[in-house]
């Protein structure tokens, strides 16, 4: 069934690189190449097994290979940051800024992410609620600050109890549609999506004006984002493990930033010129992740036009997202994740290693290139390591044993000094604590990192299938937040 499938997909491929071929001919060719690619991998692990060194585990040391490689890019490319970072002082005005909430079926946490966003150092001039097509109580909790409701694809007059609020009623098509259709409302040269489930902490806005200031050339930025899970028992857990993921990940956009390479803004907190998201065509409707294609567009429009864009991740700019809690709905998260991200690096292929598009095309969609089999590879040497321990080849176990723990102590040393790095560059110390740091590094190879990669694989089959949707993950911890108050 999957090499039908991957069949299917190269022929897929073949059909749109090479319009004129004989779809007949395309698809015997597929089915060709496909089987060839099976059998070698057939005889290439046959092979392995037969042999009683450590190549039975080669795919296990190509994956710890290039995981290291990357820590150590990270690593250098982030150890400035043990100065703490230069506070952005500039004499140019303040940009105007609006904010975009995109939601539908959001009414339960709706009013604290307004409250949040209203009671922001330099709130902002608007906040527009893009209401995808809400069916609950949406219409009551928006009524409280004073709102009247439009007819649908009508926006409503200024709150009466919240000025710089306003109400824009849409029929349901999706987060991009939404926010696009709320983009042709500002008017201000700021224009930062939140996602309902996402708190700012009071500085956030502030963080963010004075860095668009700071620097003309700036076209989209990221917040920073920890997770928040609920109190739940599983909730605690995937807090635990996400908070330490979140932090390596804000880390390594930090050092992609460097080169000019950063790709990967959260559209959950994610700030924009406005002229430059219209300019490109604003958010794609057909992506998983609309805010990852539209960082794709940006730089290719920079390259192509001459222009100096950047992206960058704001240290200062921080916040907080109500993120999965239970394994199932991390799951559907990273598929869905993982499915746009192979959408988006197929869509973008022409950019792999083209000099045309500097470090980006050079440096960083390479290393997505290989990221969309990193997966495989880490499940796969998880699997023939049990393999090798059940089969009670022994003595190949304990060179596997300090390879890995070589790793492990690779990755502990890199998790701790990352900790200091990261509070010194954000300022934020909240769940960072040495001993739940220590433990979350040692159990993480054999516990979250395999949820990870199986969601990775399940974004695969969503891939080739083409059956991947948005999919409303429940909201376990902003509800905590009301009730503490």
């Amino acid at each position: 069934m999957l090499q039908r499938t991957a069949a299917d997909a190269l022929a897929q491929t073949f059909a749109i690189l090479s319009p004129r071929l004989n779809p007949r001919r395309v698809h015997f060719a597929s089915r060709a190449i496909t089987s060839l690619v099976y059998t070698a991998l057939v005889a290439l692990v046959a092979m392995a097994f037969l042999r009683q060194g450590i190549l039975v585990w080669s795919v296990g040391v190509a994956y710890i290979l290039y995981d290291t490689a990357l820590l150590i890019f990270t690593a250098i490319e982030i150890w400035p940051l043990r100065h703490g970072t230069r506070v952005q002082v500039t004499d140019a005005p303040q940009p105007s800024l609006a904010v975009i909430v995109a939601a539908r079926n959001e009414a339960a946490v709706l009013d604290v992410t307004i409250d949040r966003l209203a009671h922001q150092d330099g709130a902002p001039d608007l906040i527009l609620i893009a209401d995808d097509g809400s069916d609950d109580a949406t219409a009551a909790t928006l009524a409280r600050y004073g709102l009247e409701q439009p007819e649908v694809g009508a926006i409503s007059g200024p709150a009466r109890d919240l000025p710089s609020l306003r109400w824009l009623r849409l029929p349901h098509g999706g987060k991009a549609r939404a926010l696009n259709a709320a983009i042709l409302h500002v008017d201000e040269e700021i224009v930062i999506t939140v996602d309902a489930d996402t708190l700012l902490e009071p500085g956030a806005i502030a963080a963010m004006r004075a860095a668009f200031a700071a620097e003309p050339e700036l076209v989209a930025a990221t917040g920073v984002i920890r997770p928040m899970c609920g109190p739940s028992l599983s909730g605690r857990l995937f807090e635990w493990f996400q908070t330490y993921e979140y932090v390596r990940n804000f880390l390594s956009r930090h050092a992609w930033e460097q080169l000019n390479g950063l790709l990967l803004v959260s559209g959950a907190f994610a700030a924009f010129r406005t002229k430059a998201v219209v300019e490109v065509g604003g958010f794609d409707p057909d992506c998983l992740v609309e805010d990852y294609e539209l960082i794709h567009r940006l730089h290719r429009f920079a390259h192509d036009s001459g222009r100096d864009w950047r992206v960058r991740v704001i240290g200062g700019a921080l916040a907080s997202t109500d993120a999965p809690a239970t394994l199932p709905a991390f799951l559907r998260q990273r598929r869905r994740w993982f499915g746009g991200f192979l959408q988006t690096q197929h869509w973008n292929r022409d950019m792999v290693g083209n000099g045309r598009f500097g470090k980006l095309g050079t440096a960083m969609l390479p290393v997505k290139a290989a990221d969309t089999v990193q997966p495989i590879f880490g499940l796969a040497a998880f699997v023939i390591l049990l393999v090798v321990l059940f089969s009670g080849r022994f003595h190949i176990v304990l060179p596997i044993l300090i390879i890995m723990g070589v790793k492990i102590a690779i990755d502990l040393t890199f998790h701790l000094a990352s900790l200091s790095l990261y509070s010194r560059w954000t300022g934020q110390t909240k769940g960072l604590r040495l001993g739940p740091a220590l433990a979350a590094a040692l159990l993480e190879p054999f516990s979250f990192q395999l949820f990870r990669h199986w969601g990775a694989i399940l974004g695969w089959k969503a891939f080739l299938t083409g059956r991947e949707t948005w999919a409303r993950q429940s909201r376990t911890a902003i509800a905590e937040v009301k009730r503490e108050g």
